[in-house]
């Protein structure tokens, strides 16, 4: 008996060691090749067009040949959010750990721009597929020239990862608003502001009207110009990401693990 710890399911699938327990001819069918139609699906349609009998009819297959290799959409759609990954940039000509962990948000921002159904697939925990890993590991390694312990960075990286996430959504969702209706965005939203707002009761946001921090110019005006590297993106998810590494240098600053 091997002393071998076995694997959970979720990872035997992502790796491709699940035993198949079959004998025989190897098969036509495949998972890389399930994964890969219902991808094309998903970018094609959306996620809710992927269904098992969706894929199942791309593939010139039946529906039950399917699930003997995915068990379920659940699987899937673990798969889909490892496989629509392509490799990590190269961060080492990116500059020092700023730089790079910016070039890194960058590409994860662009990649979900690519295949923006991956923002609805639910996260059950944490990187475990061997793409999502290699992501993970990009961006730890962009930390290796300063003085975080092993502890500090991924912390560093773990609490980068939200506000990706939120700017893919954000990005995504009001590009496709802007496109629809783009009157509705900087001088139409102050437009609107300036009908419902007044100074008693909303101070904070009626001085910032008053301001024109919502006219031409302002928050929306460039939401549909795709993000192509860190200099490219959007200019509140830089104000972001700046905010967000001043804290990080901040926490350097304390230590390595002063203040956690």
């Amino acid at each position: 008996m091997s002393d071998a710890p076995q694997l959970p399911p979720d990872v035997a699938l992502l790796w491709g060691r699940r035993p198949s327990g079959r004998r025989g001819r190897r098969p036509t069918l495949g998972i890389e090749e399930i994964t890969a139609a219902a991808v094309r699906i998903a970018d094609a349609e959306g996620l809710g067009a992927v269904s098992m009998a969706r894929v199942a009819k791309e593939l010139g297959n039946s529906t039950m040949a399917l699930y003997r290799h995915v068990e379920s959409k659940d699987e899937l759609l673990l798969l889909m959010s490892d496989a629509a990954l392509e490799p990590p940039p190269d961060l080492t000509s990116a500059g020092d750990w700023r730089a790079q962990l910016g070039a890194w948000a960058a590409a994860v921002l662009g990649m979900i721009r690519k295949h923006p159904w991956y923002r609805e697939i639910p996260l059950t925990g944490p990187p475990i597929g061997p793409k999502n890993l290699a992501w993970f590991d990009s961006a730890l390694g962009s930390l290796d020239g300063t003085d975080l312990d092993e502890e500090g960075k991924v912390a560093v990286v773990t609490g980068l990862l939200p506000l990706v996430h939120g700017q893919a959504r954000l990005s995504i969702d009001l590009s496709a608003g802007f496109a629809e209706d783009p009157e509705s965005f900087g001088a139409g939203y102050a437009a609107a502001l300036a009908a419902v707002v007044d100074p008693i009761g909303f101070p904070a946001l009626s001085r910032v009207l008053a301001a024109g921090v919502f006219g031409p110019g302002g928050p929306g005006a460039d939401r549909d110009a795709p993000a192509e590297g860190f200099d490219a993106l959007d200019a509140e998810f830089r104000f972001a990401l700046d905010c967000y590494f001043d804290g990080v240098e901040a926490f350097m600053a304390r230590g390595a693990t002063g203040g956690r």
